[in-house]
This record gives structure tokens, C-alpha cells and sequence, in this order.
């Protein structure tokens, strides 16, 4: 017995520093995402702002909640934004508050932002095992909220936040769904239904959705008392009931099967040059492939140092053997698509074909913003990395050289992420501040920030700093007949081009033709028509064709004799501006009489009847492929119209 005394003391006296350290290591997990997260709130808000996209959004939720529909110009239906989600939630969030539109947006944008961290680092924790007998230190998630862009917006109005959000709150439940022992069939259904919403909150996070569901789809299902054939109908249902229910009505009502921001920038384009251009502009001034490849280096290392037992029993990867058969390799690799491993393979796939899919169209304008949630993907198995601490220091049994190796290499990861964050985080990537590069790309935030002389625009009324902003308000309200008023080709005056007499009792009403739809839109009365040359809001600037060697995301540009036409306005000398030529209006009359073009106007101006929404339904991929040509003198000829001008045109 007093033999034993030595030997029950050290177990005490280990039960007591594992204990110890379980407390520590719980500790520092909490305290890592408290401080990862406070980090990025702060950093979130000291560059708050919203975008001038950001406030086409608001356009549209004003239209919502005046009653005139989801809408940019009332009596016109055109799906401005491409995020359906981020349009009805800031709807929905204005209305139960009756908050101003900006403010709610910006909390909104910034809460999910930094709630997307956390979620985000609750799933790798659990893919990493939890607090058990190791450290959970913050990695991945430093390199995300260092980037520059990913404060940007963090606010801005824009639905990137809720796209994070979304990949956040989907790894998480993955995970979940992944190592549980007996799945409860509501998160089941809930983890389905998330994975469902993917194309209503971007459309290209389609791929990811569809992948998620996918591997639910194929792998061992929850035990129920269903037939599996239908608890795989329950499955497609479950996942497909929202979003195609507003693919239907997005077909009828709009006439186009996506948003028609996606026409307008012909997201099916290529632009590969381009686009690689757009991906250095964000991996080369903040060294971004360094932190990637070390992190992945050290991800590996701590999985390869792994028992090899582990992960035994169900969550063990089972590799099929030659002798298998192929119904046995096909329940082996059902059994391996609910793994931790499977959705680490889902995660980086979708990373690597969204980046893929963002260099094919060329990217964005907008510095690092399009490349966001790929970057936010690829981060997520290394959001945490799992610090084991050798036997040595934690009171327990002493390591092999192999630990205390691994041990060393990660605390030297996560002690170099931490480095380069600070790196990063103090970088300014582009210097030309007002300035747009030959590149095309530019600091957004920056941009509108000294172009407006506002530190934070945030507000529509900051953006009539903006130069043009408050002789557009003025010459609107020193008009009060109406007219279209387009800025000059000097971009410094804006002209009034005058509707016909007799003017109707009130005024005939005001069109703005201009690019910046946001400041614009959230600057005058809904009432007031505003639409673009590049098409974001405007049908007939957004079937137009592409440019080859345009900028990036504005690389559509109606002539604005289309306008004068199409708004019904004087065509005659001196009352239409005098840039404008009378000839090419005659013939943007002619080339709009076209009637393939007549019908797709229709489909967003006619009455809303149930034959028109059958006939959008019907027609809506053909309207998402018809292109017109922005010279009127050729698309009269493509369309076999008769050119009035032509003097050797038959009468």
C-alpha cells in the first residue's frame, strides 16, 4: 500500500493538470474568437461606409415599402440587385424597425459580418477535434480580417456579409452533420434548407449549394421510418422549395431567369486577361499567397501527425480495396461523403472553381470584393489551428520528437500568420485614391471617400458632395414640366432635354440617364425615373453588346440617342442637347421599333396579366440571350429595318 501512495498522488496530481489545462484551452478558444471578432468589428467600423451600389439596393427596398414592388423605377420591372436575400432581409428589417435605410443597412451588414467569423471558427474547431487536450489559437481567421477589402465590406450596403454569413453558418452545420453520431432530422432539415437558399444569395454560391447538397443527397441518410427514395424526395423538396418558387415568379415577373444585373455584365463572358489582373491586384501587394501557403502547409502537417486510429469506427475514411466490388466502392464512397475530410473537400473545391469562374469573367472594379467569399472558403479548415502542447508542459506523458516537431512548426504558423496580419492590415494596395488605374480597378471606399470629402458617406445626403449630385437635385426642382437630363460628354454640365407640349397638368415627369445609380436614385423622389448606361436598371442599355476593351463592369455603354427616343422627348434642335445628333435619333426610333426589341420592353412595362407572366415565363432564356447592337444604323440593319436616312433605302 505505501508503494502505491507515490503512484496514486502522480495520477492525482495529472488528473489535476489536465484539468487545468482543459480550463485553458477552453479559455483560449473563447478568447481567441472574442478577440478575432471584436478585432474585425472595429475594423469594420472604423472604414464604415455604403457603396453607391450599396444604395441601389436601398431603391429598391424604398419601392418595396412604398407598395410599388420589388422594383428600381416604379412601372418598370427590373431586378437591379443581384442578391435576392440581401434585398428582402434589409426589406424586411426596414420595415420592422422604421429605421433609416442606411443605418439599417449598416448594422445589418455588420453584424453578419462579424457573426460569419464566428461561425466560422466554431466549425473548424469541431473539425479540429474542440478543446480536448489541445489549443484552438486563431489562424485563418487573422489572415481574413487583415485584408483591406474584407473591412471595406464588412459594411458597404452590398450583400457580402451575408454571402460569408452563409458559407459560414453552412461549413459549420457540414461539420456538425459530419461527425454526428445520430443526426436530429431538424437540423438535418435545417442544414438542407440553408444549403437550398445558395442561388437567392448570389448566384454563382449555386455551386457551392449544389455540391453541399449533393453529398447530403448521396450519402447514408438519417434513420427514419421513410422508404430512402423518399426521404430523398423529402430531401429535393426541402431544398428547392423557396428557391425555385421565386425562380418561377422571377421568370414571370422580371422575364429574365437571373438577375438582370447578371445581363448586364454578361456574367457568361470571358475575360481571362483581365481577369488574372483582378486576382494579383489582391494576392500581390499583401504577399496573400504567404499566410495561404504556410497555413496549408501547416494544416497538413497537423492531420498527417494524427493517430492513425484516431478517427476509427464510423468517421474513418474507408479507401475501397481491389477486391471490392462496385456496389461496395459506391457505399465506400457514400460512407466517405459524410466525413469532416469531405467537407474540407467541398470547401477548397469550391474555393478553387469560384476563383476559376471570377478570372473567366474578368473579375470586378472593385478592389478585392469579388474575390472575397473565395478567399473566405479556402481560409475555412485553417480558421483555427490546433496547438498540442508537448507532455512536458501540460503535467501529462511526454511526447514523441515527431509532436514536439509538429507543435513547434504550428506555433511558428500561427505566430507568423499574426505577423503578416499586422502586415497586411497597414497596406494600401491602391495608391491612385481618385484616380482610376489602366487596370480599371480601384479602392471603392477610398474613391467615394475623397471624391465626396466625407470620411464615412454613409448617407444619401453625402453623397450630393459628390460632383454633379446637387446641380442634378437643383436643375430637377428648377424644372418642374419635366425632361431627361443627361450629363454632358465633358461630364461637367447636365442638359435637359424637354418633353413635347402640351404638358400634362403636374409635369410630365423626369428621367436622370446617369451611371451612378445609387447617390442618384437615393437623391430624388421615386417618382423621378433614374437608369444607367451600362443596363444595371435600364432593359435596353443591358441587352446591349459588350465592349471589348471597356472597364471592367462598365463595359456597356448606351448612347443616349437610344434615351431620347425611348423617354419620349423633343428629337429636334435647339431644344435636344447639342452633342446629340438628329440623324442617329431618327434612327434609334426606327432600330427601337424593332420587334423583337418591342417585346422584350414588354416583358418589363406591360401590365402584369396572367397570360404576360405565362409569356415571360416562355420567353425568358430567349430575352436573356437577345442582344441588340448600341449603333442604331446597325441594328436597323440587323433587325432588316428600313434606314430613313438612307437616301438609297427603298421608300
Amino acid at each position: 500500500m505505501t508503494a502505491e501512495l507515490p503512484i496514486g498522488r502522480a495520477r492525482r496530481r495529472a488528473d489535476s493538470s489536465a484539468r487545468r489545462f482543459s480550463r485553458l484551452s477552453r479559455t483560449t478558444f473563447v478568447g481567441g474568437i472574442a478577440l478575432t471578432a471584436a478585432l474585425f468589428a472595429v475594423g469594420g467600423w472604423e472604414r464604415r461606409w455604403i457603396a453607391d451600389d450599396g444604395l441601389i439596393v436601398l431603391r429598391t427596398v424604398r419601392n418595396l415599402l412604398a407598395g410599388n414592388g420589388p422594383v428600381f423605377n416604379a412601372g418598370e420591372r427590373v431586378e437591379a440587385n443581384t442578391s435576392t436575400a440581401w434585398t428582402y432581409l434589409v426589406w424586411f428589417f426596414s420595415w420592422l424597425t422604421q429605421a433609416r435605410l442606411e443605418y439599417v443597412v449598416l448594422g445589418i451588414a455588420l453584424t453578419l459580418s462579424v457573426a460569419a467569423i464566428v461561425f466560422a471558427m466554431l466549425g473548424t474547431a469541431r473539425l479540429w477535434g474542440g478543446t480536448a487536450a489541445q489549443l484552438l489559437l486563431p489562424a485563418g481567421a487573422l489572415v481574413y480580417i487583415a485584408v483591406p477589402p474584407a473591412r471595406d465590406y464588412a459594411t458597404s450596403g452590398l450583400e457580402s456579409s451575408l454571402v460569408i454569413f452563409w458559407l459560414a453558418v453552412l461549413w459549420w452545420g457540414m461539420i456538425r452533420w459530419s461527425q454526428a453520431e445520430k443526426v436530429r432530422l431538424t437540423s438535418f432539415f435545417a442544414l438542407t434548407f440553408c444549403a437550398g437558399l445558395a442561388p437567392l444569395i448570389r448566384p454563382e454560391m449555386t455551386l457551392v449549394g449544389a455540391l453541399a447538397l449533393l453529398m447530403i443527397f448521396c450519402a447514408p441518410l438519417p434513420e427514419t421510418r421513410l422508404r430512402p427514395w423518399v426521404f430523398r424526395a423529402v430531401i429535393v423538396a426541402v431544398a428547392g422549395v423557396v428557391p425555385v418558387l421565386y425562380q418561377i415568379w422571377r421568370m414571370g415577373y422580371y422575364g429574365l431567369p437571373y438577375p438582370n444585373t447578371a445581363v448586364a455584365k454578361d456574367a457568361g463572358g470571358a475575360k481571362w486577361g483581365q481577369g488574372i489582373v483582378y486576382l494579383w491586384n489582391l494576392v500581390g501587394p499583401y504577399w496573400l499567397w504567404l499566410p495561404l501557403l504556410v497555413l496549408a502547409v501547416a494544416g497538413l502537417l497537423v492531420m498527417r501527425s494524427r493517430r492513425d486510429g484516431e478517427q476509427t469506427g464510423r468517421h474513418s475514411i474507408v479507401h475501397p480495396s481491389a477486391k471490392q466490388t462496385p456496389r461496395e466502392r459506391i457505399h465506400s464512397f457514400s460512407t466517405w461523403l459524410r466525413t469532416p475530410s469531405a467537407v474540407v473537400a467541398l470547401m477548397l473545391g469550391s474555393g478553387f472553381l469560384l476563383t476559376v469562374y471570377e478570372i473567366r469573367v474578368g473579375g470586378d472594379f472593385m478592389h478585392g470584393r469579388m474575390l472575397l467569399p473565395q478567399l473566405f472558403c479556402l481560409l475555412l479548415p485553417v480558421m483555427v489551428l490546433p496547438l498540442k502542447l508537448p507532455g512536458a508542459l501540460t503535467g501529462g506523458e511526454m511526447g514523441s520528437r515527431r509532436t514536439d516537431y509538429v507543435f513547434l512548426i504550428v506555433l511558428a504558423a500561427c505566430l507568423g500568420t499574426a505577423g503578416w496580419a499586422l502586415f497586411a492590415a497597414n497596406t494600401t494596395a491602391i495608391k491612385t485614391g481618385t484616380k482610376i488605374s489602366s487596370s480599371g480597378i480601384v479602392d471603392e471606399r477610398v474613391y467615394y471617400v475623397l471624391n465626396t470629402g466625407h470620411d464615412h458617406p454613409i448617407r444619401a445626403e453625402d453623397y450630393l458632395d459628390y460632383p454633379r449630385m446637387r446641380a442634378m437635385v437643383r436643375d430637377i426642382a428648377n424644372n418642374p414640366n419635366g425632361g431627361l437630363l443627361i450629363n454632358s460628354p465633358s461630364f461637367m454640365n447636365w442638359y435637359i432635354a424637354p418633353p413635347p407640349e402640351p404638358i400634362p397638368d403636374g409635369g410630365a415627369g423626369h428621367t436622370v440617364f446617369f451611371l451612378n445609380l445609387g447617390m442618384t436614385s437615393m437623391n430624388v423622389p421615386l417618382d423621378v425615373r433614374v437608369i444607367d448606361q451600362m443596363g444595371l436598371a435600364y432593359p435596353l442599355a443591358a441587352h446591349t453588346d459588350r465592349l471589348t476593351d471597356g472597364r471592367i463592369g462598365h463595359d456597356k455603354n448606351l448612347y443616349p440617342d437610344w434615351v431620347i427616343v425611348d423617354a419620349g422627348m423633343v428629337d429636334k434642335k435647339p431644344w435636344m442637347p447639342w452633342f446629340l445628333d438628329e440623324r442617329w435619333v431618327t434612327q434609334a426610333r426606327v432600330a427601337l421599333s424593332c420587334p423583337e426589341t418591342q417585346d422584350l420592353l414588354a416583358s418589363t412595362r406591360s401590365p402584369l396579366t396572367f397570360d404576360r407572366f405565362r409569356h415571360n415565363i416562355q420567353q425568358s432564356l430567349g430575352f436573356a440571350k437577345y442582344r441588340i447592337d448600341r449603333v442604331p444604323k446597325y441594328e436597323i440593319q440587323r433587325c432588316n429595318l428600313v434606314d430613313p436616312t438612307d437616301p438609297n433605302a427603298p421608300k
